[in-house]
């Protein structure tokens, strides 16, 4: 207040109560990679962290799914990965087109519970899948802070050293630029055994990593078979030419076009059925008449019903990270950042790609290098449930568990945002008294959630600030002020042991 010249009475207001902190939100993942379009209303938002919040706002600015295009060739007699079977004859099925993964994990994010989430479309299908690019819309990332996990399933197109390339910017992004969030990663090939003569997907994800950071990542195994998107959503024309000649010639032996044209009474039968395989390779049909030609196939041949569900079988193997975002959102939601993100079941999920028994599962979660990766698993009765709750810093005390390093972030950042309104006030004891409070207030709220561990608020919590107990008079003179809050995070009960044993009957 100014001072007072003029007789008279002055109203002096002063503040009873010291700001409030607010809770960041925790479940906001950032998805990096390749649209159909990025179009608001004519306006490019290419190279641009565009928040939506529902899968209707993505279809609307970034399009729908990639054209997708496969070839069939008869399998080689020494083939050792996947085959299908047709028509008694062995065939491997390629994808050669539309190999982008961004749209269908955007499906599966929000089918398990996603919400609010900024989509960064840093090209269009087409485009080859870049890792420097992807790299760069991490950086572009920097921008925004609001996000809290970043998730990039199109890495897992790219070759095994490109994607650590990616996931080890993911890392760096996390806990050495921002520190404000996590990256949820993929395992390259993570559709195979560990037993794969094609190689180990974990030994090779973990050696490759390297050691920075670790705590600001959490890694899932193995990939999922979804149920995205349907057998009726796919038709021949998802063949390329190649493959629709060899539909056309499986098609002609199991209908017996040949035998049915020998036998003057199905002659006609046989012109009729072959007229309608050769419209297969017509490329000048009107859609009406594809969709009315896809729908007699399916009538009359088995094996084309079974090829289309191989087709919607390979895209729907997809890498479970995006699926996690959305059940890290779920929890967040219903229960708070500080439980753990496991013993949670997946919704669109048929199963996991592999079968982790539980044998299997020790070296995934507790490995002498620390380097956890949390198991999917299928459990009768019970559905697909995620069965891990580590960082990739498995041997940290500190930083072990999911939960504990999210809320811990959650905290720090809802502390910081509220005390730059504290930032040149005098550091003297009022700003001191005032700062502890506001922080003190806040981490009872939590405590009475159940965020933190104590009978009391005291057990739980604990926050100095002042001369002589977290600043000297060097520290004031320099315009420091420190304050230091001790926190009882609570940690999940991973491993529950009930011991049995006998004793003496009693009547």
């Amino acid at each position: 207040m100014g001072m007072m010249k003029t007789p008279g009475v002055y109203i002096v207001e002063k503040d009873a109560f010291p700001n409030s902190i607010v809770e960041v939100a925790t479940a906001v993942p950032a998805f990096i990679g390749y649209t159909e379009k990025a179009d608001n209303k004519g306006k490019s938002i290419a190279n641009t962290a565009w928040r939506i919040s529902s899968m209707a706002e993505y279809l609307s600015y970034f399009g729908g799914g990639p054209a997708t295009e496969f070839s069939v060739a008869e399998a080689a007699a020494d083939n050792k990965g996947p085959t299908l079977g047709l028509g008694g004859k062995n065939y491997v099925l390629t994808q050669t087109k539309g190999n982008y993964l961004l749209y269908y994990s955007m499906l599966l994010f929000f089918q398990n519970g996603g919400g609010a989430c900024y989509i960064l479309s840093i090209g269009t299908y087409g485009d080859d899948v870049d890792p420097d690019k992807l790299s760069a819309g991490i950086d572009l990332l920097q921008k925004e802070q609001e996000p809290t996990m970043i998730v990039i399933p199109d890495a897992m197109v790219l070759k095994q050293s490109d994607a650590i390339k990616v996931q080890q910017h993911v890392l760096d992004h996390c806990g050495n630029v921002m520190k404000n969030r996590v990256g949820i990663l993929d395992l390259s090939d993570g559709y195979r055994s560990r037993q794969d003569p094609a190689g180990d997907p974990v030994s090779a994800f973990r050696d490759a990593l390297g050691v920075n950071f670790l705590d600001f990542g959490m890694a899932y195994y193995p990939w999922v078979k979804t149920s995205i998107t349907q057998a009726k959503d796919l038709a021949f024309w998802n063949l390329d030419s190649a493959g629709q000649a060899l539909l056309q010639g499986i098609l002609k032996t199991e209908l017996g076009i040949d035998a049915l044209a020998a036998n003057k009474d199905t002659a006609d039968k046989a012109k009729a059925l072959q007229a309608i395989i050769d419209s297969v390779a017509k490329t000048d049909a009107s859609p009406q008449d594809k969709t009315l030609l896809n729908k007699n196939l399916i009538a009359l041949s088995p094996l084309y019903n079974t090829l289309l569900g191989e087709l919607a079988n390979t895209l729907n193997l997809l890498p479970p990270s995006a699926a996690m975002a959305g059940v890290y959102t779920m929890v967040d939601n219903n229960r708070g950042v500080w439980k753990a993100p496991a013993n949670v079941s997946l919704n669109s999920v048929i199963s996991p790609a592999i079968a982790v028994t539980h044998a299997e599962q020790e070296d995934l979660n507790v490995t002498p290098q620390g380097k956890s990766i949390n198991a999917i698993r299928a459990f009768i009765g019970e559905g697909t449930l995620v069965w891990g709750a580590r960082t990739l810093d498995g041997n940290s005390l500190d930083w072990r568990y999911i939960n504990v390093r999210r809320t811990m972030i959650m905290l720090e950042e809802s502390v910081r945002l509220a005390s730059k309104a504290y930032v040149f006030e005098p550091n003297v004891a009022n700003t001191w008294v005032t700062i502890k409070g506001m922080i003190a207030n806040f981490l009872t709220g939590i405590w009475k959630r159940g965020g933190l561990a104590g009978a009391v608020p005291d057990d739980a919590f604990a926050v100095f600030c002042g001369l002589g107990e977290t600043m000297t008079p060097d520290d004031i003179l320099e315009g420091i002020m420190r304050v230091t809050v001790l926190v009882a995070l609570s940690r999940p009960a991973e491993f529950i042991e009930i011991t049995f044993q006998q004793q003496m009957q009693k009547s």
